[in-house]
């Protein structure tokens, strides 16, 4: 065995050796790392199986030997580059999916049975024999079309690879760039390596790739351990930017667009990248056909917003803007949009169930007091006047024991739509409890108030409820009550002035109208 042999079998040794130690270092440890060792585990385990094999190769004495040998390194060699390449876009955050990974996985898997059964058809390698004038181990090669085709691939997986990790250099911060280092280092030492071999530079009859992979597991252990790759590795800006489910735009000093993510472009379809360097005043008229509607001279902002979508439905935004700052120097605008039209349709929701009676849909007891106690307030400072009527259903008991309370229910519907023809919008009218009802009716004197009362109880008793069990006549007894000027009076005060006037409506008969006075005690 020559000098020059026992140096690349020691060379492909080392590679071999380092390699396997990768793999199995990062296996025990893998429980303290994230996801991403997986990946490297498998890139090191068949990196270390095509080193393996090609060390037992150089040790080879005749062709069947080499033969075998070399079937053993396409177990790890053509897999080894996609392999790489998936845990370089793991490690980047890019996704990878199933299909993409059978997709890489692929032409490899085709190679190991190409070359498995090249002495059948001879589409890896025309010619495989030991070289004439060098002997074994080393070997006579014709290459055949599928070799050229696991060339390209292996050669386009550690280039994008490369290009990858080049790509996210400016953006990853300088305490990370140690790893970037290192990984572009381990794809370029084997894309150079193969490409001398390739043409013709390197001695003959032997593949010196295995030979300088010991410097990419030199740089991949010096990592691991200097700049703990597999524990802290920087996250893509893009991973992290369309991760996030507001919607940003980014401006530059001049308020021109630079940037946005693609919550945004979903929230604005018409978003598009050849905006870029547009004045934001021109792509917001562009994107919503209305003029950006807040100051973007302010440094700090928050507000809601409202917008019609394609599809006519309103759509709600909390718009927030912060000033990006550089060695406390402005150096643009952040305008962050947060979708909150379903919030605000529940908050309506839950509103509206608060304040409405979910049978008559008019306002119930609580509403009522919440927006007649303010009214009341602020009339008591005035000279207008300001009365309330409440009313009640004759005989509903009868109904619901005759009819049913679904028929009940009907009839409480039916009395509310009867009184809501007789209202104009500024009357403040809701259910008071069970069959009685409450107006109250700002700028009334309580004659005005009385007159309106009977309109009421005259509509309602003109138009019975018709239901498919028959028709079912319905009154009302109301009592009528106006504020005094005296500020120590209340709004509960005057409601109870009122329920007396109702309560006498009621001992006079029903279906009448009965006004409080004092000179009648009522």
């Amino acid at each position: 065995m020559n000098s020059d042999l026992t140096a690349n079998i020691t060379l492909v040794c080392t590679s071999s050796v380092l390699n396997l130690y990768l793999c199995i270092y990062v296996f025990v440890k893998r429980f303290n790392y994230t996801k991403i060792a997986n990946l490297f585990i498998l890139y090191t385990a068949f990196t270390s199986v095509y080193c393996i094999a090609s060390a037992f190769g150089l040790l080879s004495t005749n062709l069947e030997q080499i033969q075998f040998w070399t079937i053993v390194q396409y177990i790890g060699m053509p897999f080894s580059p996609p392999l790489g390449l998936l845990f370089i876009m793991q490690y980047l955050g890019m996704k990878i999916t199933k299909k993409g990974c059978v997709a890489l996985l692929l032409i490899p898997f085709i190679s190991l049975i190409l070359v498995a059964t090249n002495n059948f058809h001879h589409l890896y390698y025309r010619v495989f024999e030991i070289d004439p004038a060098l002997g074994a181990p080393y070997v006579h090669l014709e290459l055949g079309i599928w070799y050229m085709i696991q060339g390209v691939f292996t050669f386009a997986s550690m280039f994008v690879a490369f290009l990858l990790v080049l790509s996210r250099w400016k953006e990853t911060a300088r305490a990370y760039r140690l790893q970037l280092i290192a990984l572009m280092c381990g794809q370029l030492v084997p894309i150079i390596t193969a490409f001398i071999y390739l043409i013709g530079v390197t001695p003959p009859g032997i593949d010196p790739v295995p030979m300088v992979l010991w410097l990419s597991s030199l740089l991949y252990l010096w990592s691991i351990s200097s700049s703990r790759m597999f524990t802290i590795m920087p996250v893509a800006k893009d991973v992290i930017f369309n991760s996030i489910n507001d919607g940003v735009i980014v401006l530059d000093e001049s308020n021109r667009l630079i940037e946005f993510n693609q919550a945004c472009q979903s929230m604005f379809p018409k978003l598009h990248k050849s905006m870029f360097g547009m004045d934001f005043a021109k792509v917001w008229l562009e994107l919503s056909g209305n003029a950006f509607p807040f100051d973007l001279k302010k440094t700090a902002f928050n507000q809601e917003l409202q917008l019609r979508a394609a599809n006519h439905s309103e759509n709600t935004y909390q718009v927030r803007m912060s000033p990006l700052q550089h060695v406390n120097t402005n150096k643009g605008l952040l305008i962050i949009f947060t979708d909150i039209t379903d919030l605000k349709r529940l908050q309506v929701q839950l509103e509206y169930q608060a304040f409405y009676d979910e049978l008559t849909q008019i306002y119930n007891r609580r509403a009522f007091f919440q927006k007649c106690n303010q009214e009341f307030t602020e009339l008591k400072n005035t000279s207008l006047a300001f009365s309330v009527i409440l009313m009640d259903i004759d005989y509903f008991k009868r109904v619901n024991d005759t009819y049913g309370h679904f028929v009940g229910d009907q009839l409480l519907q039916h009395v509310v739509n009867m009184c809501r023809a007789q209202l104009n919008k500024g009357e403040l009218f809701a259910r008071y409890g069970g069959e009685e009802f409450v107006l109250a009716l700002k700028g009334y004197t309580v004659l005005e108030a009385e007159v309106l009362a009977n309109q009421i109880r005259s509509h309602v008793e003109t138009n019975p409820l018709i239901t498919n069990g028959g028709i079912i006549s319905v009154t009302l007894s109301l009592g009528v009550a106006e504020a005094t000027k005296e500020k120590e009076e209340t709004l509960y005060q005057l409601l109870n002035k009122a329920d007396k006037a109702l309560y006498s409506a009621k001992q006079e008969g029903r279906n009448q109208v009965y006004v409080y006075t004092a000179e009648r005690n009522v």
